[in-house]
């Protein structure tokens, strides 16, 4: 996943825009998603004794946290407590089995999250082709903004191979550029153009030899663009703090969305929540407050951690209800603050290896 400064993309590389319909579509047709979980618990219940296990239930956790763009379990503390929350989600916190109903209704609430999310922040799903980095290469746009991201290279002991290869890293694909961090697209695209190119490690790095040998590679990695397009799931955000005061200035709408997120928490036997849940609240209030889920966005992710600092989450402590949905609205308001003073622009760019991305492991009944 590549995430830079918000820019716009050519139109004429477009695919598809996934804005979170045909999501919406499934849920809210009874009879089709009925059928639909019908396949999910079937495959998951292995024993088929009607009810999901802890053990049964673990690909469809696995399945929601990849849709929610949480890196894989095991790789991070903080995305595997958001993992255990979401299985908390399907047990209420015990160890019981869950039923099928019990399955379809967060299931449910999960795929309307992701919709709502989608319906604001789209997914443009592009076709990278080569045509659009011809046409920046034959431009006349080329030389200088080649010449400039030369300048920004600071590579003092660099060949020009690895001068070449970090001037791809700088270009997205608003130039017609996908991914280059993706190392499919660095085994397949760029390194066989640099071999065919035979750009040596030993040449000498100048401006001028920079200029030349970048374009030669450039033009060939277009033809193997061509030969070989990559596909390309792209979105642009603005994280400003506008969707959390829209939200807090809306008492109905707040009421509701934090309602709604403390009937899915665990609770002790005195109906007390652990501050420990804080996460996985903001997690679940995220799409009506204009945030991004946990582990989407790097740079949220830090300004979510320092606000989450302020409050202690990792004491435990257990709270009333009341005194848990106002821990989440303050976390609202620090989250807010800090983003009006210093907004957040991403373009996030991450190559499609399968035919559908994000929620489509969700929504294929044999993936689970």
């Amino acid at each position: 996943m590549e995430e830079q400064g918000s820019k716009s993309v050519t139109k004429s590389a477009e695919v598809e825009v996934m804005d979170g319909s045909d999501i919406m579509e499934l849920v809210e047709n009874d009879k089709v998603f009925s059928n639909f979980v019908d396949h999910k618990f079937r495959d998951l219940d292995r024993d088929c004794d009607g009810h999901l296990s802890v053990k049964e239930l673990q690909p469809a956790v696995a399945d929601i946290g990849a849709a929610l763009g949480l890196p894989a379990q095991g790789t991070s503390a903080d995305s595997d407590h958001i993992y255990a929350e979401v299985l908390s989600e399907f047990t209420h916190g015990k160890d019981g089995k869950v039923s099928k109903t019990e399955f379809k209704k967060v299931l449910s609430d999960f795929l309307l999250g992701m919709a709502a999310g989608l319906k604001r922040d789209p997914i443009v799903i592009l076709r990278i082709d080569g045509e659009d980095l011809l046409e920046f290469i034959d431009g006349p746009s080329f030389e200088p903004e080649m010449t400039s991201i030369f300048s920004e290279i600071d590579l003092p002991n660099g060949s020009l191979t690895d001068y070449i290869n970090k001037a791809f890293e700088k270009l997205t694909v608003d130039k017609g550029m996908p991914p280059v961090l993706d190392s499919w697209v660095t085994s397949n695209i760029i390194a066989p153009a640099l071999q065919s190119c035979g750009v040596g490690q030993d040449q000498p790095v100048s401006q001028e030899a920079f200029l030349v040998e970048f374009r030669k590679v450039a033009e060939t990695v277009a033809q193997r663009l061509k030969e070989q397009p990559v596909i390309v799931a792209h979105s642009e955000n603005t994280f400003d703090g506008t969707g959390i005061r829209r939200l807090l200035s809306n008492k109905f709408e707040l009421e509701k969305t934090l309602d709604t997120a403390v009937k899915s928490m665990a609770k002790d036997h005195n109906g007390r929540i652990s501050k420990h849940c804080l996460r996985l609240g903001l997690d679940l209030v995220a799409s009506s407050a204009g945030l991004p889920p946990f582990g989407a966005v790097y740079q949220m992710d830090q300004v979510i951690g320092e606000s989450c600092k302020m409050f202690n989450m990792d004491d435990g402590k257990l709270v009333k209800e009341d005194e848990f949905k106002k821990l989440l609205m303050e976390l609202l308001g620090s989250i807010m603050l800090q983003l009006e003073g210093n907004p957040i622009s991403v373009s996030t760019n991450s190559v499609v290896h399968e035919p559908l991305t994000s929620a489509s492991s969700l929504l294929q009944p044999s993936s689970m």
